[in-house]
């Protein structure tokens, strides 16, 4: 199998850009870091921005959309003072200069010693709830404040609404509690509400102020590649660790979850089968007090960024790590971990079995949350290859058709789909790609085996994006699979690869790591010519869900790609072929007019577009209540649609069982992962559907014999 990033061809382009690339002498690791980035987008991006007065206006407008998008720091005044680099910009990052980027956290950090003090000043006093007035959330429609009055006045009422809030919720719990627990004046309660919503600021506050500079450095060169497109983007060197390991689906560490716990760091998860787990010394709400390497001195992390308490505690497989812990009865102790590899099985491929809704039908499911793969270990955990087990132990069970829902599933390695697409068709093409000033190149599956020959249906929704829409699409064409699913798929025709930016240049090394760029190198094309940018996949049976009239996708995402096509490719596959998606749509059509559920789905639906639409908030408690009673009546409907069991008739794999019931935490997530399945309202259509495309071909060997 081929699992590595293919950026090795970019990667010979790049190094001999910087041979012959002027590098002046600079101490400052951030003017290297900027160049290399600009050139890195200028030679490599598909589509290369000409980087001039006008880039540089649409940098300066958008970098202030990303540091204060809820316009609750910066006046009108404020970006007055940094106006005068609005076209410079582009001059600044040619040279790797960071005048301006100084300046704004300048600005920024006043704003935020301002407005602390505003919020702090402004809860000391009680707020009267009987005033009619109004709050705008949406710091768009509302613009910036023009000074520092208009501004102080908006924080007043945000945080009364914020308040507002507080305060009803724990009116209503006292109401609730009954005779037993003593009862708070509303004066009392009102006071309590302004004491926690001060907390929430001060700890939020207090995480900004914790943000190193190279934090921020990352905000504003995140701000310049979403200016390429939305899915070019620079990651600092613990970014990119995350974006392996979300990959991969595999850390090297202790295998524990943490969060910030005001200057403390508390774990929140132990992972079961890690090191920290088969220890059974640390627990989820244990406090790090301090983290010693191997025999070393400890060092003491109170007051420490997250990322940073990570990095201490991860390490190289077979390496000692000492934490010093607090129990949540008080007692503190110092533990050892031996790091390992610690694999996180949430983000595999997993199987059950469902009854059909014919008789005596069985249907195999595959749930696949991501295209995963590991790039740095060529037998790490491939999805291509899990999907193929997957679909062995289904087979072994002879079910008559087989689901594979890729809902929410956001992409991942662009080999593993080739594979995937593979196991359902003869060697053909699957997807073709497009380079910068190049001609297409067809992606095939070579490999005549097909894994699956029987009837397949997709699930997609407006989440399915990248390898799911390749996926969906290649089945679509090929009529090899009906795709079910939301109104499109999230229309992400792009693809991206990871350049490590300190091989990009030579020298440097006290500079190194820089980072990533993960950079849009391609466009991706269906085999009909077609392309999926913007548009996605439209599902051959659509389902109504909660974003039926929202825009969600690539097309609201900031300067996307423009939508183009090629020329199709010569395909063809003699497995299974669906040519009765007419007679399918209509039934299921009928189906989902006649299900009360469906039907308060799309209710739901246009009930929350509006409330979307509404971003203007009561501060008279009165009319704030009524809307918030409106709202909880109507959530509380909605989410009771998926609390019955709708598909009773569910099960795991027996071959599956030893496995799950290893321990309890493997035992509580697989109940929790087929209870949910057993709600789910769009399986149960697609069972439907399935039953459907069943009755069809057994009528056709029928008509056949006859």
């Amino acid at each position: 199998m081929k699992r590595g990033p293919i950026f090795f061809s970019l990667l010979a382009l790049v190094l001999l850009v910087a041979a012959y690339f002027p590098w002046v002498n600079n101490e400052e690791k951030e003017a290297v870091l900027i160049r290399t980035l600009m050139r890195g987008l200028e030679y490599m991006h598909y589509e290369p921005k000409e980087i001039d007065d006008n880039f540089s206006e649409q940098l300066f407008n958008l970098y202030l959309e990303d540091i204060d998008g809820a316009r609750r720091l910066l006046t009108q005044q404020d970006i007055a003072r940094m106006e005068g680099y609005k076209l410079d910009l582009d001059d600044e990052m040619a040279v790797g200069d960071v005048t301006f980027f100084n300046l704004s956290l300048e600005v920024l950090d006043q704003a935020m010693e301002k407005t602390q003090g505003y919020f702090r000043e402004i809860l000391s006093e009680p707020f009267d709830f009987t005033i009619a007035e109004k709050v705008q959330l949406d710091g768009e429609k509302r613009g910036w404040s023009k000074d520092d009055a208009e501004l102080k006045d908006y924080w007043r009422r945000f945080l009364k609404y914020e308040v507002m809030q507080e305060y009803v919720e724990r009116l209503e719990k006292q109401e609730k509690a009954g005779d037993e627990v003593e009862k708070k004046s509303k004066t009392e309660i009102e006071a309590d509400a302004r004491q926690e919503v001060l907390k929430m600021f001060d700890r939020y506050y207090e995480r900004l102020n914790k943000l190193k500079r190279e934090d921020r450095l990352s905000t504003f060169l995140n701000t310049v590649t979403s200016l390429f497109d939305p899915h070019t983007a620079y990651r600092k060197p613990f970014d990119s660790q995350q974006f392996d390991i979300q990959m991969s689906g595999k850390l090297e560490g202790i295998g524990a979850t943490l969060q910030t716990d005001g200057d403390y760091t508390k774990v929140s998860k132990v992972v079961v089968g890690g090191p920290a787990w088969r220890g059974k010394e640390l627990e989820a709400n244990d406090v790090i007090m301090a983290v010693a390497q191997g025999d070393e001195e400890a060092v003491d992390i109170k007051g420490m960024v997250l990322d940073d308490v990570v990095q201490l505690i991860r390490g190289k497989k077979g390496t000692k790590v000492r934490l010093s812990i607090k129990k949540e009865e008080g007692e503190e102790k110092e533990i050892s971990i031996i790091r390992d590899v610690v694999e996180l099985e949430d983000v595999f491929a997993k199987s059950l079995i469902f009854d059909g809704a014919g008789e005596g039908e069985k249907i195999g499911y595959i749930f696949l949350p991501s295209f995963y793969v590991d790039f740095n270990d060529r037998n790490g955990r491939a999805c291509a290859e899990d999907v193929a087990k997957e679909l062995e132990k289904l087979k072994a069970e002879n079910v008559d058709g087989v689901i594979l829902d890729l809902r929410n599933n956001g992409g991942g390695g662009l080999n593993e789909v080739i594979e995937m697409s593979g196991l359902f068709i003869e060697k053909g093409p699957v997807v073709q790609v497009k380079s910068r000033g190049r001609e297409p190149e067809v992606l095939r599956d070579n490999d005549p085996k097909v894994q699956y020959n029987g009837p397949l249906v997709v699930m997609t929704n407006s989440y399915s994006a990248s390898a799911s829409e390749i996926l969906a699409a290649a089945m679509q064409d090929y009529g090899r699979a009906v795709i079910v699913g939301s109104n499109s798929t999230f229309g992400k025709g792009t693809v991206q690869r990871p350049i490590d930016l300190d091989r990009t240049i030579r020298g440097f090394d006290q500079y190194k790591p820089l980072g990533d760029l993960h950079l849009t190198i391609q466009k991706y094309y269906r085999i009909n010519g077609g392309s999926v940018q913007l548009r996605g996949v439209t599902p051959d049976i659509i389902l109504p869900d909660a974003y039926h009239y929202i825009k969600t996708g690539e097309k609201d995402q900031r300067f996307p790609m423009a939508w183009t096509e090629i020329n199709p490719t010569s395909y063809s596959q003699d497995v299974f072929s669906i040519d009765y998606l007419a007679e399918l749509k209509d039934k299921s059509a009928t189906r989902v007019e006649n299900n009360e559920k469906f039907q308060e789905v799309m209710d739901y639906a246009l009930w929350f577009k509006q409330q979307r639409d509404d971003s203007e908030y009561s501060l008279q408690l009165d009319e704030y209540m009524a809307r918030e009673n409106k709202q909880q009546e109507v959530s509380k409907n909605y989410r009771n649609l998926m609390k019955d069991v709708i598909n009773p008739d569910v099960a795991n794999l027996e071959v599956d069982m030893a496995d799950i019931n290893r321990d309890e935490s493997r035992i509580a997530r697989n109940k929790n992962f087929v209870e949910t399945a057993s709600k789910d309202l769009y399986i149960q259509e697609t069972l439907n559907i399935m039953h459907d495309i069943l009755q069809k071909e057994n009528d056709r060997s029928v008509a056949k014999k006859h």
